[in-house]
């Protein structure tokens, strides 16, 4: 309110109560102020006062929800932590068995071809020692051959040489 309303209300209460009713009227709603203020204060306590029950439940009530929700949280990660460790390690067994295999296997195939590199040239040289016998033994008999056919033929010659033709039945 500006003071001129307030200048405005003074003038009709003087005109409504005159002068010499209006410093009681004043003392009286002085008065009726007070218990209203007082009432008002009163309410306001016995509101406060009945709320601060609700307010406490309310308040217990979420930090219960609060607890649990933080307990539900941590015991979620606990088994999720849980469950993720034991997969971990279900797959570092995994891995490690098959890296196991690999493994055995790399050396089994190896051993296979060692093996079988061995046979190979095994063979390799059987058969080579087998040629070489087989020249020598065809070397040996072409020689003897040729030797007989010298040997022949030197007879032939001197036979010829002699003037008597007779005939050799090998």
């Amino acid at each position: 309110m500006s003071g001129q309303e307030i200048f405005v209300i003074i003038i009709v209460a003087l005109l409504l109560f005159g002068a010499e009713k209006l410093p009681d009227t004043a003392r009286t709603i002085g008065k009726y102020m007070r218990d209203f203020k007082k009432a008002t204060d009163e309410i306001r306590r016995e509101l406060e006062s009945s709320t601060q029950e609700i307010r406490n439940d309310l308040n217990e009530v979420t930090s219960t929800i609060k607890q649990d929700v933080t307990d539900y949280s941590n015991k979620l990660n606990k088994d999720i932590n849980e469950v993720s460790d034991s997969i971990k390690n279900d797959m570092n067994d995994v891995t490690s068995d098959v890296r196991k295999n690999m493994n055995e296997f790399k050396e089994s195939v190896n051993k296979d071809v060692s093996e079988f590199k061995e046979s190979v040239q095994k063979d390799v040289n059987d058969a080579k020692e087998n040629v070489q016998k087989d020249v020598n033994e065809a070397k040996e008999s072409a020689r003897k051959d040729v030797n007989d056919v010298a040997n022949n033929v030197q007879k032939d010659s001197n036979v010829v040489a002699d003037g008597n033709f007779r005939e050799v039945n090998d």
